[in-house]
């Protein structure tokens, strides 16, 4: 049997990684500025994460969740009071696009409605209605394109209130837009969001997959507007590598039994992972060196000479280049042996690194690219 071919891969092989480097089968020494499409938020083969997962699997790795499991209880208690949504609920699962789906059935559960407003360029998921909801039309089969989803402009209030209206179920956005090119949505706007979704009984989810647990400098990025979502959904840096994702739920929106379910969502591995990165995003103040590396990065690209925009918050930044970026993006791979993304449709390099990377380390990137980007200035002879 052979692999279905999914995605296009770089001839490379890992086989060990450490903070925020990886070393290939041959020896050789990268430095990641990627993390798995933001997956490693504490870094690499972290001692105290490694330690937590291997006391739990010499206990007990899965039983189902037909019993109880105070791991859960505790990673509820302490994501509610890292995060500052301590009144709110958790819904365990697997996955992001999983996350997105509960959201999004949920909300239909609570008002009964069925319309749902998304955005241009966004990225929920790739099961079905998470899909639905996305804007990539190659993405999707027929079967996925039967929800009753409207897309809108980014950042356009007219459109959306016009948009709006009482048969509305559910607004879903991206904290800060991903796959779409680090596009972030302005205070103004999620503000707006807030106050029409509550006026009409409308479900607000903030999809922070990609953009919550630190990486922008708050908890979750949707907090620099200070607004209050109805549902939160979130996933790849929770674990640090280990599958899991969680939907906080509001405490207005009522569980019944058979709403939701899952057989592998909140295990004890799970748990044991997603609780030594709250510990370790703690103990290491990695929300403020997201921030600051952040900051510095961003200042630093804007000095540049090719960059033609740089978008972006704490350690989810966009570069958008004047050559063409995934030419840079590979230069920086093969000759800079640095990982970094891409992103669909957009001339833009994705910044995803560890939250626990340093000066040091984000100096070496700077210099790497623009060494690259002088190459791509200098005229052919």
């Amino acid at each position: 049997m052979n692999l279905f071919d999914v995605y296009p891969l770089f001839d490379i092989t890992p086989v060990k990684a450490e903070g925020t480097f990886i070393w290939d089968d041959k020896g050789t020494k990268y430095l990641d500025f990627y993390g798995g499409h933001a997956v490693i938020s504490i870094g690499h083969s972290h001692p105290h994460y490694v330690k937590k997962l291997d006391e739990q699997i010499s206990q007990i790795a899965f039983y189902s969740n037909a019993v109880k499991m105070p791991l859960q209880n505790l990673l509820a208690e302490q994501l509610g009071k890292l995060s500052g949504y301590t009144d709110y609920n958790l819904f365990l699962c697997n996955s992001g696009t999983e996350a997105n789906e509960n959201a999004l059935k949920l909300a239909s559960f609570h008002n009964g409605r069925k319309k749902v407003i998304a955005f241009k360029d966004s990225f929920h998921g790739r099961t079905s209605l998470s899909l639905g909801a996305t804007d990539d039309a190659k993405l999707s089969a027929n079967i996925n394109k039967d929800h009753h989803v409207v897309f809108l402009p980014f950042n356009d209030v007219d459109a959306f209130k016009n948009a709006i209206d009482e048969t509305t179920c559910a607004v879903i956005i991206e904290g800060i837009q991903g796959v779409g090119g680090i596009n972030v949505p302005s205070l103004d706007f999620l503000r707006m969001l807030e106050t029409e979704c509550n006026k009409l009984g409308v479900v607000l989810i903030l999809d922070e997959i990609q953009s919550g647990y630190g990486r922008s400098g708050k908890f979750f990025a949707h907090q620099h507007s200070a607004i209050q979502p109805h549902i939160i959904t979130t996933a790849k840096g929770m674990g640090n590598g280990f599958p899991v994702a969680g939907v906080l739920i509001h405490p207005d929106i009522k569980a019944k039994h058979g709403m939701l379910g899952t057989t592998f969502g909140g295990n004890y591995l799970a748990c044991a992972a997603s609780l030594s990165v709250l510990e370790v995003i703690e103990n290491e103040n990695l929300i403020s060196n997201a921030k600051e590396t952040g900051n510095f990065i961003m200042t630093e690209l804007k000095k540049m000479e090719g960059v033609k925009s740089v978008r972006g918050l704490g350690l989810m930044i966009g570069i958008e280049t004047e050559g063409d970026a995934n030419l840079i993006r590979k230069k920086l791979l093969q000759d800079e042996k640095i990982f970094t993304g891409f992103s669909s449709g957009k001339n833009t390099i994705r910044l995803l690194p560890p939250l626990n990377i340093t000066i040091e380390e984000a100096q070496m990137f700077l210099n790497s690219i623009n060494t690259i980007l002088q190459q791509q200035l200098i005229p052919n002879t």
